[in-house]
């Protein structure tokens, strides 16, 4: 059988690994322009995963299979690697901090952690792609735009490619993660039966502060998960708390977005995290990446071009433009932003509900709500459509691109159960 990967991210991994064992031909078209550039988003940046039943997904994973990915992407370090990744817990039965949080309304999150570092995944990607290549049945093709997917009356499958290219699939697996979202949309129009829902996107902040006013924090979970239901309606959650890290912008084909890591060897002095609110939507709106995306560009034009804005958090308070910094250094290059006022940007019922949780965690952590902490705009977080995997026999959308999941641990187990699946 003649088997398509659309995309070479963490769902595609844990599903070539299910079947690269059998007779079937497989084909990866991804793309990027090798390995280094593909669409592993978590796994090229941070390289954060964990185990948890109450995040990263809406599908039930078993913690064994949780705890089977999590050890494939360790084992894939050296030795001298291993040494440096970071683990730890968010609220475990005897955190010190639960009882703290949860009487100011929070609802702690429990996860188990492990932080490979930025600067590790190299290494990582490498022997991954090394072991895959080396079978005679797998077959790698970067640089390959799929444009569209069409299931044919005989019930193969035609991938098309950018150039007029075309390839015929007896079985295909979208593994485009959320940067795939275009591709997902077009095919949704064309089977508008495989869309189970498509209404949220989460909005928010990026925010930085030194690493000694959460040091507490950082050292008994490294990455702390809560998340808050605000007098508006909204939900708010922290998301990749990154100690001793580094605030990024992420690139997409017509704007740029705000985002954050950690190495394992080389760190600041601050620690950034997101601070994002859940936005749904009801008919007959149904269009949260345009919504998102224009709020990116809003926020882009504010900063003078393809910059993000950065402002205080008290002129954030205030309403009023950030225009000199004082006790807390931007770990983002000055190049990449520009000091402005976020609250042009942001919809007021968001910028409230980001408010509120603010505030709130300082009441827990003295010092989160000090007004030279430093916010950056705009974070958002995409999600694809949640698809019906049930639709067709021989076409399955794994990992965020089927909007199912949201980690890599998530996408790569699903990737593994559709493989079985396949079997």
């Amino acid at each position: 059988m003649k088997i398509g990967i659309v995309g070479f991210g963490a769902a595609a991994i844990g599903f070539i690994n299910e079947i690269k064992n059998t007779d079937n031909d497989i084909t990866i078209l991804e793309r990027s322009k090798d390995i280094f550039s593909s669409s592993i988003s978590g796994i090229r940046s941070d390289g954060k995963i964990f185990i948890s039943s109450s995040m990263g997904g809406d599908i039930d994973i078993p913690p064994v299979i949780q705890k089977n990915v999590v050890n494939f992407y360790i084992d894939k370090l050296s030795e001298s690697d291993k040494k440096n990744i970071k683990a730890g817990t968010s609220f475990n039965k005897k955190s010190k901090f639960f009882d703290k949080f949860y009487s100011k309304g929070f609802e702690p999150v429990n996860a188990d952690f492990w932080h490979i570092g930025t600067d590790q995944l190299g290494s990582v990607l490498k022997n991954i792609f090394d072991e895959l290549s080396s079978k005679k049945n797998i077959n790698f093709l970067f640089n390959k735009k799929v444009t569209d997917i069409i299931v044919k009356e005989d019930s193969t499958i035609d991938v098309m490619l950018d150039e007029n290219e075309k390839m015929n699939f007896d079985y295909v697996v979208v593994a485009a993660g959320r940067s795939g979202h275009k591709l997902v949309k077009k095919i949704a129009v064309n089977y508008p039966d495989l869309v189970l829902s498509n209404n949220i996107v989460d909005i928010g902040i990026r925010y930085e502060l030194p690493d000694h006013l959460v040091e507490e924090l950082n050292e008994e979970m490294y990455e702390f998960k809560v998340r808050l239901k605000t007098k508006t309606g909204y939900k708010v959650r922290t998301f990749c708390n990154n100690p001793s890290g580094f605030v990024v912008e992420e690139e997409y084909d017509d704007f740029v977005t705000v985002n954050g890591h950690s190495n394992s060897k080389v760190f600041s002095d601050n620690t950034n995290f997101a601070v994002l609110c859940s936005t749904s939507f009801t008919h007959p709106f149904n269009d949260p990446f345009g919504y998102g995306s224009y709020i990116s560009k809003l926020a882009n034009i504010l900063a003078g071009g393809r910059k993000v804005l950065l402002q205080t958090y008290s002129d954030f308070l205030e309403s009023k433009r950030t225009k000199k910094l004082g006790r807390v250094k931007p770990t983002l290059n000055d190049k990449k932003l520009s000091l402005g006022d976020i609250n042009l940007a942001l919809p007021r019922r968001i910028g409230i509900s980001l408010t509120e949780f603010i505030e709130k965690l300082g009441e827990v952590v003295p010092g989160i709500a000090y007004p030279d902490n430093l916010l950056y705009a705009i974070e958002v977080k995409f999600y694809s459509n949640k698809l019906n995997n049930e639709k067709f026999r021989n076409f399955k959308f794994i990992g965020d691109c089927s909007g199912h999941t949201r980690s890599i641990v998530y996408a790569t187990s699903h990737g593994k159960i559709i493989g079985r699946k396949l079997l």
